[in-house]
């Protein structure tokens, strides 16, 4: 009976393993969105990772754009879902916003994976900065759920005027381990995304928010998250009563304002 046992959990721990990609990065089908959304302003922008991989992304353009906005998506988005949230960014924030899905989402090419997903968004970042005319650390990186590691990741790398986090985590181990509680989850992983160990290079700016009844991302993760900022201009905002993927209240954009309000802004010229 406990070879039975013991064959069985490998086999699942080899399954788990094997299918690790697929439940990290959920990629939604390309046919569920409209692609060509009417009554929005938007730039249709395709450029190169690194590694000479093919991305695919949107400008949403403000002429009087006080700063310059870079969105890193959750793992079950894309770009196309997106286009409403990005045209409320640019009126409220008062900005210049770029969003682009991370290489095998939406019309990138490739497939997703940590590193790869990390280069991306040091291309992104690049892309807008050159189309502000700034430099890439006056870039504002605004990361949602995974997206946060991924805005995390580039800010180490490359700086960042500010990070904009909303429901995003201390290590993506750790939120696998408080979801799978009998897997090895932690020496397992090859996508560990540690967030708690690349803020260690990032000394800007970083407003957070997080959902108290987050059952994707625990609160305690963006608790730890916060914790782990170096800077003193930072703030940690809670939302009572909502989920993961439940919008904020209003009153979300206008601290989030007053907080950018205070850095230095750079405009498109």
């Amino acid at each position: 009976m406990f070879r039975v046992v013991a064959l069985a959990y490998l086999v699942v721990l080899l399954a788990m393993t094997w299918f690790e990609t697929a439940l990290i990065y959920p990629i939604p089908s390309n046919a569920r969105f409209d692609w060509q959304p009417r009554g929005i302003d938007y730039e249709d922008v395709h450029f190169a990772s690194a590694d000479g991989t093919r991305l695919h992304g949107w400008f949403f353009p403000n002429a009087d754009a006080k700063r310059a906005i870079l969105y890193f998506h959750g793992n079950g988005e894309c770009v196309a879902n997106n286009a409403d949230l990005m045209d409320h960014l640019r009126r409220e924030l008062n900005a210049a916003v770029f969003i682009f899905d991370y290489r095998g989402y939406g019309h990138s090419e490739g497939r997703p994976h940590e590193a790869g997903l990390i280069a991306d968004g040091l291309a992104a970042q690049k892309w807008l900065a050159d189309r502000m005319g700034i430099q890439p650390q006056e870039v504002i990186l605004f990361g949602r759920s995974i997206g946060g590691a991924v805005a995390i990741g580039v800010a180490a790398e490359a700086g960042a005027q500010a990070l904009i986090l909303e429901n995003s985590f201390s290590r993506l181990t750790d939120v696998a381990a408080s979801h799978f509680r009998w897997l090895p989850v932690r020496l397992l992983m090859k996508n560990r995304f540690d967030s708690i160990e690349r803020l260690k290079q990032y000394n800007g700016p970083v407003f957070q928010t997080h959902a108290l009844t987050d059952e994707v991302v625990p609160f305690q993760f963006g608790q730890l998250l916060h914790e782990a900022v170096r800077c003193d201009q930072k703030r940690f905002v809670e939302f009572a009563d909502c989920y993961h993927n439940d919008p904020p209240p209003p009153e979300y954009y206008v601290q989030l304002a007053e907080f950018l309000d205070q850095l230095t802004s750079p405009r498109e010229e």
